[in-house]
């Protein structure tokens, strides 16, 4: 386990590095997500598999290190799984990643970009069979 320096440092790579960051050309999914009350905006991008497996997801945004560090984070964590997967994965895994301690304060920023993909697997298979983008 991290101390919480660490878990700071770890939070700070993701939100200057960000994995997965820019716009997807031709994603399966696109779907917005934001924290009115704190201004952060979030865009995820999938792209899926004829089983609706993760194969590339992506995300654009702007906000708090600790939304973008969570937006960045999650597209790591949900490659290769399916989209029924996504919409079940527990919150726990990735604010351990980032150090309960260090977001618990910051929840609804942490979880932002997880929330906004959940929303979007969710609304997939429907928007799929009348040939729609979530937008």
């Amino acid at each position: 386990m991290m101390d919480r320096s660490e878990y700071i440092e770890f939070i700070l790579d993701h939100y200057n590095n960000p994995r997965n960051h820019g716009e997807m050309q031709d994603p399966d999914i696109l779907v917005n997500g934001g924290n009115p009350g704190c201004g952060d905006v979030v865009t995820m991008y999938v792209k899926v598999d004829e089983i609706d497996r993760v194969v590339d997801a992506m995300f654009e945004g702007h906000g708090c290190t600790i939304s973008m560090a969570g937006a960045s984070l999650i597209t790591e964590m949900v490659k290769g799984k399916t989209l029924e997967e996504i919409q079940e994965m527990p919150y726990t895994p990735l604010i351990d990643q980032m150090g309960e301690d260090v977001v618990k304060s910051r929840l609804r920023c942490a979880i932002l970009g997880m929330d906004t993909l959940k929303g979007g697997a969710r609304e997939y298979p429907s928007r799929k069979a009348t040939g729609q983008k979530l937008i």
